[in-house]
C-alpha cells in the first residue's frame, strides 16, 4: 500500500496479485487524504490490508466511508449501497415529506370551518361573540391533548401516535357538517374532539425531525415540515370557498378527510419511529443521522420531575414564547376571513385569497428561516445565538407589522401587512419550537405539550377575546395593539433567558 500515492493515480489500476479484492466504482472521483484523484469507471484492485478511502456519493449528498481490507465483503457491500443510493432518495428526505404532508392536512382541515362558519353564521344567527367560541372549540380539546400526546410520543413514538391523531381528527372532519345540522352542542364537541386529535401533531413532528435528522440539518427539516403546514392553510382558504359555491358547504369537509386516509396508509406501511429500525435506509445514511447528533440526544432516560422543569427559567422561555406565537397566530387564523369581510366588505372568496397569500409566504420565509439557521450553526456560531436571533425575528417583526396594520386603508395594503407580520413569525420554527429539543431531548415531547397546552389556552383567550372586542368597540384595532404589546415583552424575555444548551 505504500506504493499508492495521489500524485501518480495510475500505479492505482497496476495491483494484480493473488491477495488483491477487485471493487467496481460508478463514480470517477476518489479522495485520497485531502487530494482528488479522478479514474474511468471500472475495476480498481487494491493489496489485503487495513485501508480507508472515502467514495463521494453525490445521490444522497453525504460522504460513504469504504473500509477495504480482512473481514470478507465489506467493500463489496458498502458498493452495493452506493448503487442503490444512485436510483433512490435519502430515507429521511421521505419521512420529512411525509410528515410535511400531514401537516398541510392537519391545518387544511381547520381552516375549513375558518371559511365555513361565515355562512354558518349568517344561517344561524350567530354574533361576534358567540362566533368566536365557536371557533376556539377546536382549542378546547387540543390544549388537553398536547402534553398528554407529548408524553405519548415520547413513550411510544411519533409514528404510532401521530396515525392515531391523523385517523381520529380526519374521522372528526368528516362529522362536523352532520354534527352542524344537528345542533350547536352537538358542533362544539365535535370541534372539541378535532381538537383532541390533532394536538399531537405538532410533539410528534417535532420528536420525529430530530431522530431522523442530524443537528447541522434539523432547522431545515422543521421548516419543511412547517412550510407543509403553513400551505395547509392557503389549500384550506382556496380551495373550501370554491367547493362550498359548487358542491355545497359539507363538500371541502368529505374531501380533507379521504386525503387524510389516503396519507395514513402510505404512513403505516413507509415509517418507523427511528431510523435504525427503518428496512430501506442504507447503512451510510444512518451512520450520518447518528454522528450528527450528541451522544445526549439519543440516550432514554426517566422523565425529569414536572417542579423540576417548571423550576428553570429557560423552560419559561419556551412556554411564553409559545404563549405569544399562539395568541398572533390564532387570532390571525381564525379572524382573517372575518376582518376583510367586516372592515373592507370583500365577498367569501376574495376574503379567502386575500387570507391565503400570507400563509403561502410564510411557508417560504419558513424554510429560508430553517437553511439560515443550519447555516449559522454548521459555520459555528453558538445555538444560544442562533436560536435569540431566529426568535427577535420572529417576534419583533410581526409587532411591528401587527402596529402598521392598524393604519391600512384598503384590503391591498392590509394583506401586505399581514403578509409581513405572517412570514417574519415563521422564524419562531427555528427559535422556541427547536430550543424544546436543546434544552430537553429526553423529554421533548412532554415539554412540548405543556408548554402547547399554555400557548393553547391563550389562543383560546385572544380567539374569544377578538369577538368581544370587535363587539363592544366596533374594531380590531385595540386587540391588534395589545399583540403587538405582547410580540415586544416576549421578545425581551426571550433573550435574558433562552438558551441553546441541554438543562434536562
Amino acid at each position: 500500500m505504500e506504493a499508492l500515492r495521489p500524485s501518480t493515480p495510475a500505479s492505482l489500476l497496476q495491483h494484480s496479485s493473488s491477495a488483491s479484492r477487485s471493487i467496481s466504482f460508478r463514480s470517477n472521483r476518489l479522495w485520497l487524504g485531502s487530494k482528488t484523484v479522478r479514474t474511468k469507471p471500472g475495476n480498481l484492485s487494491l493489496k489485503k490490508g487495513s485501508r480507508r478511502l472515502t467514495v463521494q456519493c453525490t445521490a444522497d449528498g453525504i460522504e460513504r466511508g469504504l473500509f477495504v481490507g480482512r473481514g470478507g465483503g465489506g467493500g463489496h457491500e458498502a458498493v452495493a449501497e452506493g448503487r442503490k443510493a444512485a436510483v433512490s432518495l435519502p430515507e429521511r428526505f421521505k419521512v420529512v415529506a411525509l410528515m410535511a404532508a400531514m401537516m398541510c392536512l392537519c391545518n387544511a382541515d381547520r381552516v375549513v370551518m375558518s371559511v365555513a362558519i361565515v355562512p354558518l353564521a349568517a344561517k344561524n344567527g350567530w354574533s361576534s361573540s358567540f362566533l368566536g367560541i365557536v371557533q376556539s372549540s377546536f382549542l378546547w380539546g387540543y390544549i388537553f391533548s398536547s402534553v398528554i400526546g407529548g408524553a405519548l410520543v415520547d413513550r411510544y413514538g411519533g409514528k404510532r401516535v401521530m396515525a392515531w391523531g391523523v385517523a381520529l381528527w380526519s374521522l372528526a372532519t368528516l362529522l362536523t357538517p352532520w354534527a352542524a345540522n344537528h345542533s350547536t352542542l352537538a358542533l362544539l364537541a365535535i370541534r372539541a374532539f378535532f381538537g383532541l386529535a390533532e394536538g399531537v401533531a405538532l410533539p410528534s413532528m417535532s420528536t420525529l425531525s430530530s431522530r431522523w435528522f442530524p443537528t447541522h440539518e434539523r432547522a431545515s427539516a422543521v421548516a419543511v415540515s412547517m412550510a407543509g403546514f403553513h400551505l395547509g392553510n392557503v389549500v384550506g382558504l382556496i380551495l373550501t370557498p370554491i367547493m362550498m359555491s359548487s358542491l355545497g358547504v359539507s363538500s371541502p369537509f368529505t374531501f380533507f378527510s379521504s386525503l387524510g386516509l389516503v396519507w395514513l396508509t402510505t404512513w403505516v406501511y413507509g415509517v418507523t419511529t427511528n431510523p435504525q429500525d427503518s428496512p430501506f435506509i442504507s447503512k451510510s445514511e444512518l451512520r450520518l443521522i447518528q454522528d450528527g447528533k450528541s451522544e445526549s440526544s439519543v440516550k432514554k432516560n426517566k422523565f425529569p420531575p414536572l417542579r423540576h422543569l417548571l423550576s428553570k427559567l429557560p423552560t419559561w422561555a419556551i412556554i411564553f414564547a409559545n404563549i405569544t406565537n399562539n395568541w398572533g397566530y390564532f387570532v390571525l387564523l381564525s379572524w382573517m376571513p372575518v376582518y376583510f369581510k367586516t372592515v373592507f366588505n370583500v365577498n367569501l372568496k376574495q376574503a379567502a385569497w386575500f387570507s391565503a397569500v400570507p400563509w403561502g409566504t410564510m411557508a417560504i420565509s419558513g424554510y429560508i428561516a430553517g437553511a439560515a439557521s443550519d447555516r449559522l450553526i454548521k459555520a459555528g456560531y453558538s445555538l444560544t445565538l442562533v436560536r435569540k436571533i431566529m426568535q427577535s425575528i420572529g417576534f419583533i417583526g410581526p409587532g411591528i407589522a401587527l402596529l402598521c396594520l392598524n393604519y391600512a386603508n384598503s384590503a391591498v395594503t392590509a394583506a401586505v401587512y399581514i403578509t409581513a407580520a405572517l412570514s417574519l413569525s415563521s422564524f419562531s420554527q427555528a427559535g422556541f419550537l427547536l430550543n424544546i429539543q436543546d434544552i430537553a431531548p429526553q423529554c421533548a415531547g412532554f415539554l412540548h405539550g405543556i408548554a402547547n397546552s399554555a400557548g393553547t389556552f391563550a389562543a383560546i383567550v385572544s380567539t374569544i377575546g377578538t369577538g368581544y372586542f370587535v363587539q363592544w368597540l366596533g374594531s380590531f384595532q385595540a386587540f391588534l395593539t395589545l399583540t403587538a404589546a405582547l410580540y415586544f415583552i416576549t421578545a425581551v424575555f426571550w433573550n435574558l433567558y433562552a438558551t441553546g444548551e441541554r438543562v434536562f
